[in-house]
């Protein structure tokens, strides 16, 4: 970090704070919420009122207290609401000079009925929501999400973009966290896609889109994080919901989740088990000419794979909260997966001479065959100090990743008049595991004048284990394939430290934090009869820092600045650092590079709200050692590798709305606007990259009667560069009807990709004396109806920790 810069953000934090503190106001009104039966209610919400205008909103703590803290004087009103209960409004409160405090002591609020058949809930949340330090999506908000996925529900949320093979970006910068329930998938690449496709849509509360994540968070992912928060209930008795989904393509798909939550005394169990049924193919055409050094075509190479996946996964999560106090809480967590799946490419490669007259065809039956489990085990402690707000919380985390692939690929070369030439068998053992254990500690503590301190550790150590053992077979003859297998170990210890200061005021708001991380990496490549033993170390020690600013211009809040800064770091993924080729098919392989190095992002954006339906942001961010798939081509075959590019810098412009434009019509619309720009060394000599694109995703929601309601969506993005690849304009037409049955039960219907324009192409540059393109279909054109049932009695319960010690591991995982 540059000595300027830190000095610099040292002088403007402490100017903040000055300014912050001279005109900070004192009011403060507090109470405690309670039911009939005189006890504690927890998690109902409050919200404050002046003149008539929402001001701030917040959940009781477990002992029913709260406090709103830095008013300023004048008239307010409280009104507060938890479900199962009757709204609750004050009178008029009124502070002033000689009364700078009201205590409202005891609120008691009746049940109005225990059974959830008789609450009917009409409020509906905004389907995006803006904080100081992030983005925040109701998922339920889009009808069109049901019967959906976690990748389904991201590519419709503002600034994220879900390409062709599932990647994910967010604004325009790869590299991205993912984090569920504030805990890492610790997954990346094919393994990531496959279980964000496994995650239904109706287990998920939230999406939280952090470009710029404070520093609670760790430093990892250049793009920033994307929190993924599933449902939780948080009502006594047995209760929870059942929801069932059938998808209907080309090929027939089901996503299905079941959850629950029993509370009774001091014991809270809860869980969520879902089952995923995936069918799903892709059409691929690549299209390669080789050239000669004047230009002229050599030969052609016209290929396409298709590529047809069945898989079945089951997802758990379970857990039990002992309420030992009402201030302290102990809790385990255990969650698994458990994923069978077969993949079978049907590949057919046409080799033409350069006159485009058949010279031979190649015809290959590519066979994967995986079983990948994951199980982890989380231990967590919360405890509340007396101080309102005062907590800590310790988590320690234990992970294992499993994943055994079998690979069987069938090769058939013919002449041009379909004579067979030769054929052969390359068979694959590829077991892998992955071992993640962490432990971290977090304290907060409120400070005077509504300043609020955070502060955490946190130490985690990962152990993976990669073997590839194959086999050619030829002619009879079986033979070790030496350059193909290997044995790959990756040890890693990263340590952790943070400072985070807050404060949430009436019109300006704070937040600077500081995070340390210390990182010592080893990799071992073990050797075989070809190749010898290779190893390498690494250690490397950070900082980075995190700044927060918003300003209501006006006392109604309906102008509101906001300004962020923060420093990333994006570590290669464990398997990236593996040496040895792994094959895709006969003539495209993947190869890791041991010489990755970590990437630093630096980002700043400027952003203001209107009325919280318009949110404008400008943002600017530069990579340094900025990690890229580059493909080079050496005698005909495709080499894909993970590289540091150099340089890289991102230019955006967003617009997001949410606008009631009549009492039946709401439109949700995000806009972005971006230029890319990269500098790199590459291998066919230094290469400079401009790129920019437009994307458009306007949603519209009607509002029929009470009961049913519909929904038209549409997602557009322009072609444009990125580093070795020219992508091509993407857009697709989608539409939702919702019935609502009951209180309890609501059926939705979905078409996706109604004219089925979903389709890729693409144009792959800086090849040495090589054309290439291709184009990609897939089974997007869909219809989906989707059932979902809720049961259960209606009370409010302490809230549960949900946090958790595994934190970017997650997504470093990939096999």
């Amino acid at each position: 970090m540059n000595v300027k810069l830190l000095a610099f953000l040292a002088i403007w934090i402490t100017i903040a704070l000055n300014f912050a503190q001279a005109q900070q106001p004192s009011g403060k009104i507090f109470g405690r919420v309670k039911d009939a039966e005189n006890k504690n209610l927890d998690y109902a919400t409050v919200a404050l009122f002046k003149d008539s205008i929402l001001v701030k909103t917040m959940f009781t703590e477990t002992d029913g207290l709260f406090s709103f803290n830095n008013l300023e004087n004048g008239k307010y009103l409280i009104k507060v609401s938890a479900v199962g209960f009757p709204i609750y409004k004050t009178d008029t409160l009124k502070l002033q000079a000689d009364k700078l405090e009201i205590n409202l002591l005891d609120i008691k609020i009746k049940a109005t009925d225990n059974n959830l058949k008789d609450v009917n809930i009409v409020a509906q949340k905004a389907f995006v929501e803006r904080k100081i330090d992030r983005t925040v999506v109701n998922v339920d908000a889009l009808i069109s999400n049901a019967g959906s996925t976690a990748l389904d529900v991201l590519s419709k949320s503002p600034g994220v973009n879900v390409d062709q093979n599932g990647a994910i970006s967010l604004k325009g910068k790869n590299g991205v966290s993912i984090f569920i329930d504030d805990k890492p998938t610790y997954l990346s690449g094919a393994d990531l896609e496959n279980y964000l496709r496994s995650l239904p849509s109706s287990s998920l509360d939230q999406i939280e889109l952090m470009t710029n994540p404070p520093a609670k968070y760790d430093a990892a992912g250049n793009a920033g994080v994307i929190n993924i928060k599933t449902k939780k209930t948080k009502i006594s008795g047995f209760n929870g919901g059942v929801n069932v989904s059938l998808n209907q393509g080309e090929l027939t798909r089901s996503n299905n989740s079941f959850n629950f939550n029993y509370r009774k005394n001091k014991i809270n169990i809860f869980g969520i088990l879902s089952y995923n049924l995936n069918n799903s193919f892709t059409d691929l055409d690549l299209n390669r000419t080789y050239k000669n050094n004047d230009g002229s075509p050599k030969y052609y190479f016209n290929q396409n794979s298709y590529f047809k996946r069945h898989g079945n996964t089951l997802n758990l999560k379970t857990g039990l909260d002992y309420y030992a106090t009402d201030k302290t809480t102990w809790g385990v967590v255990f969650t698994g997966m458990n994923r069978i799946s077969t993949q079978v490419n049907n590949n057919t490669s046409n080799l033409l001479n350069a006159i485009k007259q058949p010279d031979s065809i190649i015809k290959a039956e590519n066979i994967d065959q995986i079983h990948y489990k994951n199980v982890g085990v989380n231990f967590n402690f919360r405890h509340k100090f007396n101080k309102a707000g005062r907590d800590l919380t310790f988590d320690a985390d234990y992970l294992n990743y499993n994943n055994k692939t079998d690979q069987t690929y069938y090769n058939y070369s013919y002449f041009a008049n379909m004579m067979l030439k030769s054929q052969d068998i390359l068979s694959g053992n590829l077991p892998s595991n992955i071992d993640i254990y962490t432990a971290k500690a977090d304290y907060s503590h409120p400070l005077n004048k509504g300043w609020k301190l955070d502060a955490g550790l946190k130490t985690a150590y990962t152990k993976t284990d990669n073997v590839a053992d194959y086999l050619n077979i030829a002619n009879n003859n079986t033979s070790i394939d030496y350059q193909k297998s290997n044995h790959f170990i990756y040890r890693e210890n990263i340590n952790a430290a943070y400072l985070n200061m807050s404060r949430e005021g009436k019109r300006f708001s704070l937040q600077a934090g500081l995070r340390l991380e210390s990182t010592v990496s080893n990799g071992h490549q073990l050797g075989n009869l070809i190749k010898p033993d290779s190893s390498f170390r690494r250690t490397y020690t950070s900082l980075f820092p995190t700044l927060y600013f918003s300003y209501k211009l006006d006392s109604a809040g309906n102008n509101e600045l906001g300004l962020s800064y923060g420093r990333r770091i994006d570590r290669p993924y464990y398997q990236d650092l593996n040496p040895f080729f792994s094959p895709l098919d006969k003539f495209t392989y993947y190869v890791g590079n041991p010489f990755l190095r970590p990437a630093f992002t630096q980002s700043i954006e400027l952003s203001h709200t209107f009325k919280n339906k318009i949110t404008t942001t400008v943002g600017y961010s530069w990579v340094k050692d900025d990690v890229n798939e580059t493909i080079e081509i050496v005698d005909g075959t495709y080499f894909s590798r993970p590289a540091n590019i150099g340089q890289t810098s991102v230019l955006n412009l967003s617009v997001n709305a949410d606008l009631d434009l009549t009492k039946w019509l709401t439109m949700h619309s995000y806009l972005e606007l971006a230029k890319m720009k990269s500098k790199t060394d590459f291998y066919t000599g230094f290469l400079v990259t401009n790129g920019a694109y437009v994307r458009f995703n306007p949603t519209l929601q009607l509002k029929f009667s009470p009961t049913w309601s519909g929904e038209a969506n549409f997602r557009y993005q322009s072609k444009f560069s990125n580093v070795q690849f020219l992508l091509g304009a993407t857009h697709e037409f989608g539409a939702a009807v919702q019935k609502k049955l009951s209180p309890r039960s609501t059926l939705k219907l979905t078409a996706n990709d109604i004219f089925r324009d979903r389709i890729f192409v693409g144009v792959i540059n800086n090849l040495a004396t090589t054309d290439a393109n291709w184009t990609n279909k897939q089974d997007s054109r869909t219809v989906v109806l989707s059932y979902s049932y809720r049961f259960g009695k209606a009370f409010s319960t302490p809230s549960k920790h949900e946090s958790s010690g595994a934190d970017s591991e997650k997504n470093r995982v990939k096999n």
